[in-house]
């Protein structure tokens, strides 16, 4: 048997960037492997618009830590600000947006099964089976900007390679 991370306080405030950080993407990451959880904290640099998406899969739980900006969620846009808490249920296409001042953002949802090595076209069906639940995948590490396209690889704006 694998032995349990240790659990309780991950990171403080004075830890983790914030909105006003020069960074975009994902900034912090749950690292612990044995886990039942995935959870990120997201930075949108400011003006930057989320492409919306789907996720088939996973409810996703949303926390917004600093800035501001928008979620759109079943055809209706709801105001972001610190301390909101936003549910975002699979199958309903939602999209974020960075407000003038960026958007820091905590996602947290059941953790999905990581890669296995095996037949190559079964690995490629099972990464085309649908979108990570928190568009980190989409998210340039070095600019902040989301990709317009789901089958981006490089950053539209600066060039950089997308993860993948």
């Amino acid at each position: 048997m694998a032995a349990s991370p240790k659990a309780g306080v991950l990171a403080g405030k004075a830890d983790l960037p914030t909105a006003h950080d020069d960074r975009g993407g994902a900034v912090w990451r749950l690292d612990p492997v044995a886990r039942q959880l995935d959870a990120n904290l997201v930075r949108l640099l400011p003006g930057t618009r989320g492409a919306a998406h789907v996720e088939p899969d996973l409810d996703v739980l949303v926390c917004v830590v600093d800035g501001g900006g928008e979620l759109a969620i079943g055809g209706e846009r709801q105001p972001l600000e610190p301390g909101c808490v936003a549910w975002l249920p699979h199958g309903m296409e939602r999209a974020l947006s960075a407000g003038p001042d960026g958007l820091a953002y905590v996602t947290a949802h059941r953790r999905r099964p990581g890669m296995a090595i095996g037949n190559a076209s079964a690995v490629r069906a099972a990464a085309q089976a649908g979108e990570p639940a928190c568009m980190l995948s989409s998210v340039c590490p070095e600019c902040g900007h989301p990709a317009e396209d789901t089958g981006a690889r490089y950053c539209s704006r600066c060039g950089a390679r997308l993860p993948a």
